[in-house]
């Protein structure tokens, strides 16, 4: 069996920037384990499996560690897959069937823009544990169903912050984003994010985690459209807008790898 295999780089306009995603695209279904196999091999920060089903998309998102919720990255590299390859037509909307329900990806030129559901969260007391692991007092601490979402005074402190990946790896939540107001290159706000639960330590640009920030920082900066930018090592410009309980995020991506997988039995 021969699956036709992509290596994209999402939130980016040039290669070797943003966050590289695999997209897997099926005839038909696999197993699972399969799945989870090919996810292991490729050794990304997700692989995104996709198959047509009438006039949607089944999407599923595997990191090499598990199957996840919600992955933005590899979303935004799916749909540039589809429209590049014409599997797509350029000018038609993509819907995504996911395990966080109906998703949607639109197309302007070379921008993409997404349809993501609001990720809620809610003000917790700062666990000390989580304050040692990222070695600096914040502002504010919340918590989403999955991630701490932590504040600090200002950008240097996220752009210089080296966590204790053990330490994070031992609490409660799978992911943690850091964020702090933006002071430089016109961003709104910088981030970072942190899981080594699942797999990754640290994730280059992780557009689910911008569906908690976005609503964040709609009500510290009383506004709801942001260019925000994700200081990884990699690094990488993501578009936020909040309306009507969604966030919408828009970005860029680039192809860098084109071939096949061979599974033999």
């Amino acid at each position: 069996m021969k699956l036709p295999i992509y290596t994209v780089d999402a939130f980016t306009s040039k290669p070797f920037k943003g966050n590289p995603a695999a997209v897997c695209i099926l005839e038909n279904e696999i197993e699972e384990q399969l799945m989870k196999n090919i996810a292991f091999e490729l050794n990304l920060s997700e692989t995104a499996f996709v198959r047509k089903t009438g006039d949607t998309y089944s999407l599923r998102w595997f990191t090499p560690a598990m199957e996840v919720d919600l992955c933005g990255h590899a979303t935004l590299a799916s749909s540039h897959i589809l429209w590049e390859t014409e599997r797509q037509d350029k000018n038609k909307e993509i819907i995504f069937n996911t395990r966080s329900g109906e998703l949607k990806a639109s197309r302007k030129e070379n921008i993409i823009q997404l349809d993501f559901p609001l990720i809620e969260q809610k003000e917790i007391a700062v666990p000390p544990e989580l304050e040692k692991a990222l070695g600096a007092k914040p502002n504010y601490c919340g918590m989403t169903e999955w991630n701490y979402v932590i504040e600090f005074e200002n950008e240097d402190m996220i752009k210089n912050m080296q966590p204790d990946f053990e330490l994070l790896q031992s609490l409660p939540a799978w992911g943690t984003i850091v964020t702090a107001k933006g002071s430089s290159d016109g961003y709104d706000f910088v981030s970072r994010f942190f899981a080594p639960e699942k797999g990754v330590k640290e994730d280059p640009v992780t557009g689910s985690a911008h569906c908690a920030l976005g609503p964040y920082w709609m009500k510290r900066l009383g506004k709801n459209t942001f260019k925000a930018y994700q200081a990884s090592a990699r690094g990488g410009e993501v578009g936020v807008k909040v309306e009507n309980g969604r966030v919408y995020l828009t970005g860029n991506a680039v192809t860098v790898i084109e071939g096949e997988i061979t599974i033999k039995n």
